[in-house]
């Protein structure tokens, strides 16, 4: 953990969740009592069909919500998009851009990504802007090479410490079970980190909450938070689960 940052530990529930699964969120608003309040912010980031509602329930919680993606334009012809502005209005904080699974499964580039946070920024949203390399990547020694070039391509210029998080999600810890060593993501977020200087200067960098994401669940949570440079976590699978979503943010505190 970076100690003058607090941590945030935001879950994604993918294309998971109807109405009745409101009541996972409600049984993590109660469970985040004082002490977890005064240590790690969450957030949780449900399909768009629950985001109002999702959003009205945890009024008062002090937990946020997200959206797990949004459009590049304002508004518009654009059929099936759910713009920035909408998210926002449906009580969102958070948006979550460039996740593997957009790129890999809709083609969405770096330029893309980057045009889909400064419209989150635009609405007053925070991106939550994911990189990651494949297996075949981090096996060709080409990791490293690969996050900066996303990061690069990415993030808006500009940025504050506060109008942005970035989340390293190695592709293929996602939803397998497996993920990179202790040291290895180390490594991973003090590159982040640097690089994230070279971009938005040094005072900005250091305060970007980096997370991590990829196969967190309570039994390795509180390793992966005990590292350096990781200011908290970007939760798949688990976020479904209260007790296990509250184990890792317990993990954080």
């Amino acid at each position: 953990m970076t100690r003058s940052i607090r941590p945030l530990v935001a879950g994604n529930w993918k294309m998971n969740g109807v109405r009745a699964d409101l009541a996972i969120a409600a049984e993590v608003a109660a469970g985040y009592d004082l002490a977890l309040k005064s240590a790690v912010d969450l957030a949780l980031c449900p399909p768009a069909t629950l985001l109002y509602m999702m959003s009205a329930a945890l009024l008062g919680s002090r937990i946020a919500t997200g959206g797990q993606d949004c459009g590049v334009a304002a508004s518009g012809a654009f059929t099936g998009e759910v713009s920035a502005a909408m998210l926002a209005d449906s009580g969102a904080t958070f948006a979550i851009v460039g996740h593997s699974e957009r790129r890999a499964l809709h083609g969405e580039t770096n330029a893309v990504v980057r045009a889909k946070a400064q419209a989150a920024q635009a609405a007053l949203l925070v991106p939550i802007v994911c990189v990651g390399e494949t297996q075949a990547e981090r096996e060709a020694g080409k990791a490293l090479a690969v996050v900066r070039k996303q990061l690069r391509g990415s993030v808006p210029e500009g940025s504050k410490a506060a109008t942005l998080v970035v989340a390293y999600e190695p592709v293929w810890a996602i939803g397998t079970g497996l993920t990179p060593t202790p040291a290895d993501v180390g490594q991973m977020h003090e590159a982040i980190r640097a690089e994230l200087a070279r971009i938005l200067g040094k005072p900005a960098a250091a305060g970007v909450r980096l997370l991590y994401g990829g196969s967190v669940k309570p039994g390795n949570a509180a390793e992966l938070m005990s590292v350096a440079h990781v200011d908290g976590a970007l939760v798949g699978g688990a976020s479904l689960k209260a007790q296990d979503f509250l184990a890792i943010a317990r993990a954080c505190a």
